[in-house]
This record gives structure tokens, C-alpha cells and sequence, in this order.
């Protein structure tokens, strides 16, 4: 029988699992490392040490900018008591206002010069820090690539492991074109559609997300919207590289009506179905169709909720004929046709 259920409109899809996010960790500074503090493929806390650079040349580089800041500071504070006896000086015309000009300009020199330690000092200070080096996302580790012992010289030693996010995860999938209109529908600021994701030779089901992303073009090569949904993962089910099925829900229709697609014959003027009248026999009935939704399609316009359909034998019936309704295995009711 036709009947009314509610279906969501979904789009199916191919994605790839991405990471939220993926930190390529470098060096700073050039030095020996002295110790890894994780393991390959640990999972590792923001803000954990991965490795220390040697931190002595810094640490006396920092002293030392210490050092000439503190004298520079003396040095500066004995100008300006300098100032202030000139002054005095030079309002009893004791000093001339050439040599007063010229303290004062000593006292300034000396001024920007402490001004330049103390970014000396913060530099120095910087990269002593840069020494340890640690993680700036929580996440899981790949391949290290460097070990103890290991001279680095900075960035363009490249980088030393890289870190990728893997809760939440994300998925980037594409969809046609064609549906550009529907996701930007329902797709608003405020909507959260759901998308589940299935890995492929996984059977334990479909993990679910909520749609994050929409891009701002149509890609002209493959006439597809790439899309982003994102997931918690926490199981660490779906991983970065990984091919996945997706399914986009848009909305749910409430009141489709639906019969078995087997139901449905194609004829030179359109879709059309044998119906089942109060009397048991057949009478065509022209429809029109809509979407396909597994073993049944949406009909959306011709029959009403409750009709008897035929699914089986239609080959063998003709208008006006008696139908016979036999049961289908399982004790279900089939809506198959015969002549008696």
C-alpha cells in the first residue's frame, strides 16, 4: 500500500578525513638536542615539552645582555644626576648653555641605549625559551625525525614531528553542483545539518557530525562544492587520510508518499502503477515520481495513501483485470498480481 512516512533528503557522498588541525613542529634556534621527551605516535598535551635544544650558549647570551643593561642603566642614571647639576649650574651661568645642551644630549644617547638592551635582553631572553620546544596543539605525533644527539639549525632544518588534531576530526567531501542551491537553503548561519560518515570495512555503523563548511566556489574542474563536516571522534574511529562514505541530511520531508519502486512501469508517456480497486481488479493510474529513497520511491502526485499497488506480474495484467493478493515470505502482505 502507498503510505506516508517521513524521509529525510539526503546527499551521498566520497570524503577524506582531515585533521581539525596539523602542526609541522620546528626549531627556532640552532643547538644539539639534548632530550625527546615523547615517544613516536604518543599523544601529546599543548604546551608538552617534545624537545630541548642545549640551552647554555643561551643562557650566557641572556646573562651577558643582562650585564650591559645593568651597566648601561648605571651608566644612564649618572647622566641625568648630571643633567640636574647642569641645570643648576646653568641658571648661575657657572656652565655654558652649549656644555648643558651637550649633557643633556649624553643623558638621551645613554637613554636609547638602555632602550636597546632591554630588546637585547628580551631577544636573548626569547630564545632561551626557544630551547624547549613544545607542543603548540594537542594532538597525536607521527615519525620523529630528529633524535638526541642531533645538531638542528633552526627552521631550516624542517621540521622535527608533526602533530595532527584527531578530536574533533574533520571530513572534506564534494558534492554536485546541481545541489548548490539546497545546501545554501538550509545550510544558514544557524543550522546545524547533520552528516554521518561511514569508513569503509568498518561494520560497527555511521559516525555522526554536523555540516561546518561550505566553500565559496564551485570547483570548475570537477563541477562539485566542497563541503566540511565535523565530528567528535572521540573512539578515534575516522582517521586523517582515511575514505569514508558521507550523507548530508538537507531536511526531512514529513509527508511522502511512498510505494515500492518495483511498483512504478515507465511507459512512452510517463511513470504510471496498477492500482487495486475495492473489487479486486486493476486500473492504471499515471503518477509522477520524485526521488528514489532505497527500495522505494517518492510519489508526488497520482495515488493517495492506502492504495493497493501492484509490485509483481504486472506483465501478465491488464486494466480491469481480477487481482488475487498473495502473502510474501515472512507473513507479510505482497502486492502481487495474478489472472485467475
Amino acid at each position: 500500500q502507498a503510505n506516508y512516512q517521513a524521509i529525510p533528503y539526503a546527499i551521498t557522498a566520497n570524503g577524506t578525513v582531515e585533521p581539525m588541525r596539523t602542526v609541522a613542529v620546528a626549531s627556532q634556534v640552532t643547538g644539539m638536542v639534548m632530550r625527546v621527551g615523547f615517544r613516536e605516535g604518543d599523544d601529546v598535551a599543548e604546551g608538552q615539552l617534545l624537545f630541548q635544544i642545549d640551552p647554555r650558549p643561551y643562557q650566557n647570551a641572556l646573562e651577558q645582555a643582562q650585564a650591559t643593561l645593568a651597566r648601561d642603566l648605571a651608566q644612564l642614571e649618572n647622566a641625568r644626576q648630571q643633567v640636574e647639576r647642569y641645570e643648576g649650574l646653568s641658571q648661575s651661568k657657572d656652565v655654558t648653555a652649549e656644555q648643558f645642551d651637550a649633557m643633556k644630549t649624553t643623558a638621551a644617547a645613554q637613554a636609547a641605549a638602555v632602550k636597546a638592551d632591554s630588546a637585547a635582553v628580551a631577544n636573548a631572553q626569547l630564545n632561551l625559551e626557544y630551547t624547549d620546544i613544545r607542543a603548540p596543539i594537542a594532538g597525536r605525533t607521527g615519525s620523529v625525525l630528529v633524535k638526541a644527539g642531533n645538531l638542528v639549525r633552526g627552521a631550516s632544518t624542517g621540521p622535527l614531528v608533526v602533530i595532527n588534531q584527531l578530536r574533533p576530526i574533520q571530513v572534506r567531501f564534494g558534492v554536485p553542483a546541481g545541489y548548490l542551491p539546497q545546501v545554501r537553503r538550509y545550510a544558514g548561519p544557524n543550522a546545524e545539518l547533520p552528516v554521518s560518515a561511514q569508513p569503509a570495512d568498518d561494520s560497527t555503523g555511521a559516525l555522526h557530525g554536523l555540516l561546518t563548511f561550505v566553500d565559496n566556489a564551485v570547483d570548475s574542474t570537477t563541477g562539485t562544492i566542497m563541503l566540511k563536516a565535523r565530528f567528535a571522534n572521540a573512539d578515534e574511529r575516522l582517521w586523517p587520510g582515511e575514505f569514508v562514505t558521507t550523507t548530508l541530511r538537507l531536511y526531512v520531508q514529513r509527508q511522502a508518499l511512498i510505494v515500492p519502486s518495483s511498483a512504478i512501469i515507465n511507459g512512452s508517456s510517463g511513470s504510471l502503477v496498477f492500482v487495486i480497486g475495492p473489487d479486486g481488479r486493476a486500473a492504471t493510474r499515471d503518477v509522477t515520481v520524485g526521488r528514489t529513497v532505497g527500495d522505494d520511491v517518492i510519489v508526488e502526485d497520482g495515488l493517495s495513501a492506502g492504495e493497493t499497488v501492484v509490485t509483481d506480474g504486472q506483465l501478465r495484467l491488464t486494466a480491469g483485470a481480477k487481482v488475487e493478493i498473495k502473502p510474501a515470505l515472512g507473513g507479510e502482505t505482497a502486492t502481487t498480481a495474478v489472472n485467475p
